[in-house]
């Protein structure tokens, strides 16, 4: 069976219950799909004095149109308020400043891990006190960064010699032996306890913060203001002036969806069904090399999506590079998938698919459809994204359109979900499109519509109002939600079932 094939551009559904291929279009023209906010967003600002004004700025700039150099593969935004029917106004903000030679005092440590966590605990303690004052009411948190935050809280960060105020004090294997075998002297064990977070700002705030049920937006002060920090030419470092309109989109379209928003949904796809991507991380703090934390996506037909954590387990083979789970572990991650469907939609689901990077083995399955049971059709899709092959259009300066499949089994295709959009008059990749490599390798089902399902969802990514990604949203996030999973120490009890919207 070979079939080349082209797969329908799958549409959108906004308010009025209408239908158009590119978010952007049907949220400027019939406005978003759900607003539970009509009076606006009241926004928690964490941020220094200088940070709060650049964000000040930002919603005024927000408030009319703002245009990008190309208006045509980047339409124009046309303003918050027009597009979501609600304000996001400065005027609406309770602030949490952060003083700068506080914030020194933590970004000025020589180790990153110490760093990195004495920062976050700067900014997620303001926030947890905040979140239990009875009289503040927030919707979002935006926590504006300087660049140094971004710049030094990272993996691999080094600090100039010159900047070191505070010395470290134990080395990383040292840590990881004592977070393993406490020692008897507890200065030790405090010494050691930023060793179990991960050195990286954004996932170990999203993380400490997951408990709290805490939405956030972390926007680096240069985003909001790029003209403000130049480089030695005296351009700058971070230049947006060619796509500000598309910067306001996603920023935009993300905060009105961590507020209780539904900017959009699939429309046309089918009910009953609903999609699990799967999640795999090395948990580099255990000493055992097998360890990871697993974790599942689930998105809904109505557009919803949540994150369910799995146990911490010997899930990696480091022989052949891939992870499973055990039969146990399989079983009670699926129930618990099915379980938060049954109370979001009241009834069970009559399809589960589920994505992964890796195929499933034989045991493994046999959990998932264990504690699937016996009346839900639970199928397999392994997606690739790095496949040997690539065509190429004749006599064409335009590339294959998006869409395009090769069909070349019963149970295995190749799906363009980049590549020329006539409605954009433009392709969605930079160079010749690579395909996603799609596979049934469990379970029954029919390649043409798992790839027409597989397109559909590579346009739920709220976090970049754009008119495709090129992942499903099943898989887009995988890594990003495993990071956060592993930036803290924390227990599935910490970690209930939570919307989509508070990992990205």
């Amino acid at each position: 069976m070979n079939e080349l094939v082209k797969i329908e551009e799958p549409k959108v559904l906004f308010g009025y219950n209408q239908k158009l291929e590119d978010p952007r279009d049907g949220l400027t023209i019939f406005g978003p799909l759900e607003n539970l906010r009509p009076y606006g967003i009241i926004s928690g600002v964490i941020s220094t004095k200088n940070g709060l004004e650049k964000f000040k700025k930002f919603l005024t700039e927000i408030e009319g149109p703002i245009y990008n150099r190309d208006n045509t593969s980047r339409p124009f935004f046309p303003g918050f308020n027009s597009v979501f029917k609600m304000e996001w106004s400065a005027k609406k903000i309770y602030h949490i400043n952060i003083d700068e030679s506080e914030l020194g005092k933590c970004l000025y440590h020589e180790d990153v891990h110490s760093r990195t966590y004495q920062t976050v605990s700067l900014f997620a303690d303001k926030i947890i006190a905040a979140k239990k004052d009875e009289h503040v009411d927030i919707n979002l948190w935006v926590v504006i960064i300087p660049d140094e935050v971004y710049e030094t809280c990272r993996p691999q960060s080094m600090l100039k010699k010159e900047l070191v105020i505070t010395k470290k004090t134990i080395t990383k294997t040292r840590a990881k032996n004592l977070l393993a075998e406490p020692a008897l002297w507890d200065d030790m064990n405090q010494a050691a306890k930023p060793f179990a977070f991960e050195a990286n700002f954004h996932n170990q705030l999203k993380a400490r913060l997951l408990k709290y049920t805490l939405p956030t937006q972390i926007i680096r002060e240069s985003t909001l203001s790029p003209g403000d920090y130049l480089n030695a030419f005296g351009l700058p470092k971070r230049d947006f002036s060619k796509i500000r309109g598309h910067l306001a989109w996603s920023i935009s379209t993300a905060a009105f969806y961590k507020t209780g928003g539904k900017p959009w949904k699939l429309a046309d796809i089918r009910n009953g069904v609903c999609y699990i991507g799967l999640v795999y991380k090395k948990d580099d703090r255990s000493i055992d090399p097998r360890n990871a934390c697993c974790a599942a996506q689930m998105f809904l037909d109505s557009g919803d999506g949540f994150v369910f954590k799995g146990a911490v387990g010997p899930w990696y083979n480091p022989k052949f590079g891939n992870f499973h789970l055990k039969p146990a572990q399989a079983e009670e991650l699926i129930r618990m998938a099915i379980d938060t469907y049954k109370t979001a939609e009241g009834t069970y689901p009559n399809e589960i698919f589920l994505h992964a990077k890796t195929k499933f083995d034989d045991k493994e399955w046999e959990g998932f459809k264990r504690g699937a049971g016996e009346n839900i059709n639970v199928v397999g899709v392994t997606i690739k994204d790095h496949t040997p092959i690539k065509i190429y259009r004749d006599n064409s300066k335009f590339p294959i359109l998006r869409g395009l499949a090769y069909i070349n089994g019963p149970s295995s295709g190749y799906l363009w979900s980049v590549g020329f959009v006539p409605r954009l008059d433009t392709s969605l990749a930079s160079e010749v499109p690579n395909p996603l490599y799609v596979e049934i390798t469990q379970g029954k089902s029919e390649i043409k519509q798992v790839l027409q399902d597989i397109l559909a969802l590579t346009k739920l990514n709220y976090n970049a109002c754009i008119y495709a990604d090129g992942k499903p949203v099943t898989l887009r996030f995988a890594d990003n939600i495993g990071d956060i999973l592993t930036a803290a120490p924390l227990n599935k009890s910490e970690v209930p079932p939570l919307s989509f919207k508070y990992y990205i």
